[in-house]
């Protein structure tokens, strides 16, 4: 297709493709994709648009023809995606005759089958919610699944960081971390210690006293020190299992460390959907704020970001707003309308 030609060789930012994304994905090139994040149609949950084609992906009758179908396209999606590229796939689950299906984890583990490397599982806390069943919790949360094509690929964590708020600082000439800690305590145990040698104190002093200069220069905001003994193990005692065992039983003592650049986001995300667009009708509109991350950290500048199920656009404009490219690829023309609208109208610096 000329669009996506065009987008390919550096033409065009974005190209919104009207079509069945199966057919339209066999038509791109393998290796030219940076960065794959959607949210196909669910199993038999919405009806996205009545000019929609009733065998298109989310109509079976049987959900493991469902799991089928997308293992299929993702199959597709893996030829098209370059080797250091990423997969983000959001599912939300379904009751069926009372019972919850677990179809997220079962498309899930369709695709580890077929060769995909699932690096996290995400849990996205919508915040907010209705349900009329009363026999059965409140569901707020879906599945985003980050998969990739190999154990090394593109992932640039400092882009993600959250940035701490609370700095160290000096209370009555001391020295204290961003949650209070001065090293004092530390310090005591160690020489207190009746499970170190006298070389591990020395040691474990002078660990302590390089960590402290970091927190005056700056480098780190805070740290935990636990020293053999004293403190319980992180995670596991036994030293095949954890490093940290194995260093408190060599060297007497751990730190751990929290630099001042910040800290990696966790796998729950606590972001509200999206209602701007909900005035187009569109029943599953992503949030920006879910997409900023996985742009940000899988995605190079000027890299192309696609959704094979582009909806209003959302995948899109914001990497078009984070500075890629965009291809969308969506069965219905009036959502491409509006998503074509969204791109010339909310960002018209762009083009």
């Amino acid at each position: 297709m000329q669009e996506i030609d065009d987008l390919l060789r550096g033409e065009k930012n974005y190209a919104i493709v009207t079509g069945d994304a199966l057919e339209v994905l066999k038509q791109i090139p393998d290796d030219s994709i940076n960065c794959v994040i959607t949210s196909p149609p669910y199993w038999q949950l919405r009806e996205y648009d009545i000019c929609e084609n009733p065998n298109g992906i989310g109509n079976e009758a049987d959900y493991t023809q469902y799991i089928q179908k997308l293992t299929g396209l993702f199959r597709e999606v893996k030829r098209v995606l370059v080797d250091a590229g990423s997969l983000w796939l959001n599912l939300g689950d379904k009751y069926n005759n009372k019972e919850l299906m677990g179809i997220p984890w079962r498309v899930a583990l369709s695709l580890i089958d077929s060769g995909w490397i699932l690096r996290n599982d995400v849990i996205w806390d919508q915040m907010k919610g209705t349900q009329s069943a009363k026999d059965r919790l409140r569901d707020v949360y879906e599945h985003i699944f980050h998969f990739v094509k190999r154990k090394k690929y593109y992932y640039d964590h400092d882009e993600i960081r959250i940035r701490p708020v609370e700095r160290p600082r000096r209370h009555n000439g001391e020295l204290k971390s961003a949650t209070g800690v001065s090293g004092k305590r530390y310090k005591q145990q160690i020489n207190d210690s009746a499970n170190l040698s006298n070389e591990e104190k020395l040691n474990a002093i002078k660990a302590l006293n390089d960590t402290l200069f970091e927190m005056a220069n700056g480098t780190i905001i805070d740290f935990r020190m636990t020293i053999r003994g004293t403190q319980r193990t992180f995670h596991s005692n036994n030293e095949n299992m954890s490093g940290r065992a194995k260093e408190l039983a060599t060297k007497g003592y751990f730190i751990l460390k929290m630099g001042a650049n910040g800290h990696i986001p966790s796998d729950i995300w606590r972001i509200p959907p999206e209602d701007t667009w909900r005035k187009d009708a569109h029943y599953a509109v992503f949030p920006e704020e879910l997409l900023l991350n996985p742009i940000r950290a899988t995605c190079p500048m000027n890299g192309i970001v696609l959704d094979p199920f582009s909806g209003t656009g959302s995948t899109v404009y914001t990497a078009l707003k984070l500075n890629r490219r965009g291809l969308g690829i969506e069965l219905s023309e009036y959502y491409n309308n509006i998503a074509h609208k969204r791109m010339t109208t909310l960002c018209p610096s762009l083009f």
